[in-house]
């Protein structure tokens, strides 16, 4: 059975949901905090007085996210690397003889479960922080707009309030910054790490089991809607560990004594990944190679281009960033304009499925209630 990042997907959705709860938590936290008494003439001098028990309110969410984060972190990669085993069971299982037979069983995985749970959780950590530091700063920054704008005469309090916490609610916590320097903010960034990390966990789980069975090879599948990074590599064999770099190799044949065949090699699956194959979303897989046995697949047909999956993608995004406005409503109006405007980018969605074929995956377009 081929192994995939996207066999993983589910398992990072239950990580990211934790975050985007608690951020939406912190949204709705703040906005309640300053819209109490929001047309009081001592509202700043009050809010200003109160800005420890809004910090007090943080850090119990941050204090119950570190908790279930953790939990659900270990054990999301502990699933993930699992399927990669029982994946590459699945494969050795056709071979049914020899030392195939006998690395046909399960890896205790303990030991690479709690390394790449804990690079995860260590990569996730400063979110922690960023959250209580984000929270406390957009408060202040709201307290000081909403209180200027009258002496401005550009705004009433309330409009300038409103207008600080839309800002905040479409950007969210931000300030992360993954290896490539983009910029993300905290939901998307702990979704990105935590995607990449399970689906790390359920290649690596397949390669230590193919490696266990003295597997040397991967065939890297042809996949319909494939981005620029991942086309180079598909169809290609790869070495499973080794030096970069193609060539023709002499390989025994899988099932005939004393026979060899030669093998095209594209080069090593860590090279391969390192120019961005199997990256989250990537809808490539790799499997076991068998020289003389393998035979290439035909390539799926395409449901849509490229560019319409990134397209829908956005449209999921814009979701859930009007239904984070409507948490951060001071009002009945903005918040009823806000939730038309997430069904409108949901109908879009409706609207695109409907056309391609893709499926749609509502829980992209959910934000978890805040605890």
């Amino acid at each position: 059975m081929p192994v995939s990042p996207d066999m993983a997907e589910d398992l990072a959705a239950a990580v990211s949901s934790l975050y985007e709860q608690a951020e939406l938590a912190l949204i709705e936290r703040i906005t309640g905090a300053l819209a109490a008494g929001l047309d009081s003439p001592l509202w700043a001098e009050l809010k200003l007085a109160a800005v420890g028990n809004l910090r007090t309110a943080i850090e119990e969410i941050i204090a119950v996210l570190q908790a279930d984060a953790a939990g659900a972190i270990h054990q999301a990669v502990a699933d993930a690397y699992e399927r990669g085993q029982q994946a590459a069971i699945a494969e050795l299982g056709a071979l049914a003889t020899g030392p195939a037979l006998a690395a046909a069983e399960a890896l205790p995985a303990a030991a690479a479960v709690d390394r790449l749970a804990a690079a995860l959780v260590q990569e996730t950590g400063p979110a922690h922080l960023r959250m209580l530091r984000t929270g406390l700063d957009v408060y202040r920054q709201v307290i000081a707009e909403a209180s200027s704008a009258p002496l401005l005469g550009a705004q009433t309090r309330r409009q300038a309030a409103a207008r600080a916490l839309a800002k905040f609610a479409d950007k969210g916590v931000t300030g992360f910054v993954d290896r490539r320097s983009r910029g993300w903010n905290l939901t998307s960034y702990v979704e990105m790490a935590t995607r990449s990390a399970v689906g790390r966990a359920a290649v690596q789980a397949h390669t230590d089991r193919l490696a266990a069975a003295g597997v040397e090879l991967v065939v890297v599948s042809d996949a319909p809607e494939e981005c620029d990074r991942c086309k180079p590599w598909e169809g290609r064999i790869l070495r499973r560990e080794g030096p970069s770099g193609a060539g023709v190799v002499e390989m025994e044949h899988a099932t005939e004594d004393g026979r060899t065949v030669r093998v095209r090699v594209a080069g090593s699956l860590p090279e391969a990944r390192a120019a961005g194959l199997l990256h989250p979303n990537c809808r490539h897989s790799v499997s076991i190679y068998l020289p003389g046995l393998t035979r290439p697949r035909p390539k799926p047909p395409s449901r849509a281009s490229y560019e319409q999956t990134q397209q829908q993608r956005y449209f999921e995004r814009q979701v859930r960033a009007w239904k984070r406005r409507a948490a951060a409503a001071v009002d009945d109006t903005a918040r009823r304009q806000a939730t038309a405007r997430a069904r409108e980018y949901q109908g879009r969605i409706r609207e695109l499925v409907a056309q391609t074929g893709l499926p749609r995956k509502s829980h992209r377009e959910q934000i978890g209630a805040a605890r």
